[in-house]
């Protein structure tokens, strides 16, 4: 964990020199939104305005929660194992999505509740499974710390194998429900305000959620100024892995991009450990959960995507890599006004 404190803000003078570069091509300014700040962003972790985001890839934080055994979910938690060796194997949703936008996909079993015979299945477990955060706390103290750090050492590796971009993604029955329990405490807002149906829950099924994770809170007394406190008292595996994503991604120099409000969770709770952190981060899209948009005011940050989506595992994350793909298309190849002798946009003021 020491290594968050080697952090430092981003390059803003590389930023300013990429919207120089988008100034300079023939369209109104300022015209392609938020694809040319998150474009600039990146030129300012880069520290250059040749961005490269060619080689990618999406991390999926495999965990189980404590919580499911308080009927919270459609699914039992064995679901969570079955899906996990589906991601690892290529099976799966964000497969689909990653063998078209040309991503590498590691899932990591950070706390599956079983043993997972799958060798691609990335094992760093924990534990099996967090605790029931309706009668105690989800980890210890420990495991939180060791959780954030595996984070942060997988960014590491992927850096040595020029990684220029992560997606965060995510797989664990009940993780909506821990995700809208750390929301509510971080956000200082009523949980029915930020807690959602998640994987497709009834009315009466909403209702049983938040009032199991009111019980969770009052139980739990999580600081809230404290991410840590809260992610022992409240978080998942999944989670703080995810928080090292995002405070690896600062440490490592590498953007890394939130999915939905799962990812969003960790990446505030990363925000809250080291504000810097955010200046590597790039926002996707707005989830479908209540907490999702809140999430991100929290942070600071905008999405390009707003289109419901919620399946999770990364998917809303990488449907970003095809529109910055695009963005990067018309940056480096689109006419400018000096080639085509055409007075330039003025910005208005």
């Amino acid at each position: 964990m020491k290594r968050i404190y080697n952090i430092k803000s981003t390059d803003k003078s590389f930023a300013e020199l990429s919207q120089k570069q988008w100034d300079s091509i023939a369209k109104p300014l300022r015209s392609f939104g938020q694809l040319e700040c998150h474009i600039s962003k990146i030129a300012s972790v880069q520290k250059t305005v040749d961005v490269d985001i060619s080689k990618r890839a999406v991390v999926v934080m495999c965990a189980d929660n404590g919580v499911v055994s308080e009927g919270v979910t459609q699914t039992g938690s064995e679901i969570t194992a079955l899906s996990s060796v589906a991601i690892a194997e290529g099976r799966s949703n964000i497969n689909a999505l990653a063998d078209t936008f040309n991503a590498e996909v590691i899932a990591v079993d950070i706390g599956i509740n079983r043993d997972v015979d799958c060798p691609n299945l990335l094992n760093r477990k924990i534990a099996y499974g967090t605790g029931n955060i309706a009668i105690g706390s989800a980890m210890t103290a420990e495991q939180v710390q060791k959780a954030v750090c595996i984070g942060i050492d997988i960014v590491s590796d992927l850096r040595n194998k020029g990684i220029k971009i992560i997606v965060t993604g995510e797989m664990g029955i009940g993780n909506t429900t821990t995700a809208s329990a750390v929301s509510a405490v971080i956000l200082d807002m009523p949980i029915k305000e930020v807690t959602g149906r998640g994987a497709g829950l009834t009315a009466d099924g909403l209702e049983k959620k938040i009032s199991v994770i009111e019980k969770a809170v009052r139980i739990n007394n999580p600081d809230r100024k404290n991410p840590l406190d809260v992610l022992e008292k409240l978080g998942g595996f999944d989670i703080a892995g995810m928080t090292g994503l995002f405070l690896g991604g600062a440490v490592y120099g590498i953007p890394v991009v939130i999915d939905g409000v799962i990812s969003a969770a960790a990446a505030a709770l990363a925000y809250m450990i080291n504000p810097l952190s955010a200046e590597y981060m790039l926002a996707s899209h707005v989830s479908g959960e209540p907490a999702g948009i809140r999430l991100l005011e929290r942070i600071g940050l905008k999405a390009v995507i707003n289109a419901g989506l919620r399946l999770g595992e990364g998917t809303g994350g990488i449907m970003l890599l095809p529109l910055l793909d695009g963005a990067l298309s018309l940056y480096r190849n689109a006419h400018r006004f000096d080639d085509i002798g055409m007075e330039r946009y003025v910005e208005l003021k």
